[in-house]
């Protein structure tokens, strides 16, 4: 696996999610590798988000899980001009300048939103998810 730390300019302008693994916080070392800690990032329009958002944002980045909340599939990686995160398999939209809120479909709760913060010029964690990531929880 390439561990790479990542950077705000590793997240595109341009409506792609980049899809993460995050690193445990003594050294480079991948955390729990389980489905459930698989993350989105994305940057958003700041002027979109909600003030709670916008808390746990750094520099326009927001971070969710990447477990659908109805049946455990990994949403799509394009945001695109929607600003919203799909996943295909069961097409449950989510918003990602709401805190992850459900717009539609069958997912019967928010995306867990990760809050972020910026240590040695790199992206990092900055506490624990807001709820717990997967289905059936």
């Amino acid at each position: 696996a390439n561990l790479v730390p990542l950077t705000t300019e590793d997240v595109p302008y341009d409506g792609r999610g980049v899809m993460v693994w995050p690193l445990g916080p003594k050294g480079d070392v991948l955390k729990a590798g389980t489905p459930n800690n698989r993350v989105i990032l994305a940057r958003l329009n700041p002027r979109s988000l909600t003030d709670e958002t916008r808390a746990r944002a750094v520099d326009d980045i927001v971070a969710y899980s990447a477990v659908c909340t109805h049946n455990g599939c990994e949403v799509d990686a394009e945001v695109g001009d929607s600003q919203t995160i799909f996943c295909s398999c069961h097409n449950s939209t989510f918003d990602p300048r709401d805190s992850g809120a459900v717009i539609s479909g069958p997912a019967p709760r928010r995306l867990p939103a990760l809050p972020l913060k910026i240590v040695d010029g790199r992206l990092a964690v900055a506490g624990g998810f807001t709820s717990p990531p997967g289905y059936n929880v």
